[in-house]
């Protein structure tokens, strides 16, 4: 079964960074998609990033544009989302999530669906807070 352990979260002040990771295993299959979602306090959950293990192609929401950066280390089965100029607004519980199969362009698709973005796999959340 596929688990994922997210880490990296934290206290941060507006306009720092923070990295965050999320920890793989247990995929059978080659082709599957990593995503990272947020939720802030009262509000649905929502796509952050996604990347594709078939081909490494990524999308981003466009709140996070040019400023958070998804990425793979394959060897360590690992997904990274490095996160600059954090504002208040990121604030959130953000997690990973995987599919098999799953193509990252069609994630916002799965909007109407907030709790699952279509992804089986969960992590637990870590929490960021960015204080002003």
């Amino acid at each position: 079964e596929v688990q994922l352990v997210e880490s990296g979260g934290g206290l941060v002040q507006a306009g720092g960074s923070l990295r965050l990771s999320c920890a793989a295993s247990g995929f059978t299959s080659d082709d599957y998609a990593i995503g990272w979602f947020r939720q802030a306090p009262g509000k649905e959950r929502e796509g952050v990033s996604c990347i594709s293990s078939r081909d490494g192609s990524t999308v981003y929401a466009d709140s996070v544009k040019g400023r958070f950066t998804i990425s793979s280390e394959n060897a360590e089965n690992t997904v990274y989302l490095q996160m600059n100029s954090l504002k208040p607004e990121d604030t959130a519980v953000y997690y990973c999530a995987a599919e098999d199969f799953y193509d990252c362009a069609s994630l916002w698709s799965y909007s109407s669906d907030p709790e699952y973005y279509g992804m089986d796999y969960w992590g637990k959340g870590t929490l960021v807070t960015v204080s002003s």
